[in-house]
């Protein structure tokens, strides 16, 4: 599929679908909008009244238009509200014309959007990746898919002057994107620890990466009692994954991103009995965002030095099993009683930071679909924040309002962590059912000394039953835009 810009004005473009978008509540006909309508016969002006359009965000109608016309069928894009400083409502508008592409079955599509002081690069890079995003589709199960790939192969965006770099550079960050979805949707008996570190080891290949995979064998030296206190109960190897991206210039910053990576969790022996188990394929999503970050930093190459770090395993049952009860002693020698065995993903994670640390680095940010309580406290579509560092947090947020991808800051309430605490232990791996989001990062924040560490509890946003704006049902590839902004931003 090709991108271009070109100065052409949506009143002289021709070909199969011409989508226009329209600020809502500003549903007017003027400049190169009025013109149009003038060259269809008032035709644009007709739709409108028919259809009441009110350009709501994401919202699209089509209708075919007569044989002697230029353009075979005509959109109506919704942007939302007009807010001049956010790219969201662009990438949305995209979106719905990728989609409204598809079921329309255009080969060439022209996209004008009202005239916006954005940057031409920043423009066409949300609407790009909105266009990429909505129309990638993972059928690589299905013996007879039903989604047929679009046949779309030309996008235009209408009456912008440059922005080409913009393209290209969405192009490749929806490369992770899409690497990191279908790992996420891949079964447990695809991708398992082992696979990860393959993926690690094909991604260092290809762009030049160092990498290190650390055994069982290599934890236990290094003291990980913690990780493999969760990895015992699989017969699956557990894999410590590090990679390790250097630029070709002195690093402005050397950061950590860490990824959990339970690529199936059961529970454990609290097994998970109230529903939900059917997708823990999707408790990897976190290092499948790491992972399609490194994808994007091997071609965008910016001027930092990034470790990507992944304690990968099953939460599994077996004669081995993790017991409730069971004292672990993790890598920086703290204890931790464990009374929640399905609370295992900080778990993994405490080693992973202790490891990280050790690096030396600027600033540590971890990825976990940590808790169901932050999908209670923030639903589905955004992630928790938990941080340190009020800079560190401040520089995530830019990262979230540029790619849209939402992030809400939660407190480090020190004095919740009291229900941590344990008689026989440092702490328990678990609180009571209060605040089970913050003491979560509580408990991982026992695990970093000094570094400034944010924490993304991305439970809610990783996965869509019925899909969103840019992904059908299932992985929508949530964190590897917003790491990869937070590093560009450095």
């Amino acid at each position: 599929m090709e991108f271009v810009t070109v100065t052409t004005a949506p009143q002289d473009w021709t070909g199969d679908l011409l989508c226009v978008g329209f600020w809502q509540d500003e549903v007017a006909l003027t400049g190169d909008v009025a013109a149009l309508n003038d060259r269809l016969g008032n035709a644009l002006q007709e739709f409108l009244d028919e259809t009441e359009f009110k350009g709501k965000p994401g919202h699209a109608q089509v209708v075919r238009l007569g044989a002697g016309s230029p353009v075979k069928k005509l959109a109506l894009v919704g942007l939302g509200k007009r807010n001049g400083s956010y790219l969201e409502p662009y990438r949305q508008a995209a979106a719905a014309s990728a989609k409204a592409a598809k079921t329309h079955k255009a080969r060439q599509l022209g996209l004008y959007v009202p005239p916006t002081d954005q940057p031409a690069d920043a423009l066409t890079a949300a609407l790009t990746e909105g266009m990429l995003l909505a129309l990638h589709q993972d059928n690589r199960f299905k013996s007879d898919p039903e989604d047929k790939p679009p046949v779309l192969e030309r996008v235009e965006f209408l009456s912008i002057s440059g922005g080409q770099a913009g393209i290209e550079q969405a192009q490749k960050v929806v490369s992770g994107v899409i690497l990191a979805r279908e790992l996420v949707n891949a079964p447990a008996s695809v991708v398992t620890p082992t696979t990860l570190a393959e993926t690690a080891l094909s991604l260092a290949q290809t762009y030049g990466f160092n990498v290190t995979i650390l055994e069982r064998e290599d934890c236990q030296r290094l003291g990980m009692g913690a990780f493999l206190g969760v990895a015992q109960g699989s017969d699956t190897p557990p894999k410590f994954i590090h990679l390790t991206y250097t630029p070709a210039v002195t690093p402005k910053k050397r950061l950590a991103i860490i990824g959990k990576g339970l690529t199936f969790d059961s529970g454990g022996l609290n097994l998970k009995t109230q529903g939900g188990i059917e997708t823990m394929k999707m408790d990897m999503a976190g290092a499948a965002a790491v992972l399609g970050c490194f994808k994007v930093l091997g071609q965008l190459q910016p001027p930092v030095q990034v470790h990507g770090i992944i304690a990968a395993t099953e939460n599994m049952i077996n004669g081995h099993a993790l017991h409730p009860g069971d004292i672990l002693t993790a890598s920086n020698g703290k204890t931790i009683e464990v009374n929640n065995t399905d609370a295992e993903g900080r778990l993994t994670l405490a080693d992973a930071l202790v490891y990280a640390e050790k690096l030396d680095v600027d600033a540590i940010v971890d990825l976990a679909t940590l808790t169901g309580a932050c999908i209670v406290a923030l639903g589905d579509d955004i992630a928790g924040l938990w941080s340190t560092s009020d800079d560190l947090a401040n520089e995530l947020l830019q990262a979230s309002s540029a790619t849209g991808e939402k992030i809400w800051r939660m407190p480090l309430e020190d004095k919740y962590f009291e229900s941590m605490k344990s008689p026989i232990a440092d702490m328990k791996n678990a609180g009571g059912r209060s605040a089970g989001s913050i003491t979560g990062a509580l408990f991982l924040k026992q695990f970093v000394q000094k570094t400034p560490w944010a924490h993304l509890d991305v439970a809610g946003p990783v996965w869509s039953e019925k899909g969103n704006t840019y992904s059908g049902p299932g992985a929508t590839g949530f964190g590897v835009r917003l790491l990869v902004q937070w590093l560009l931003n450095q």
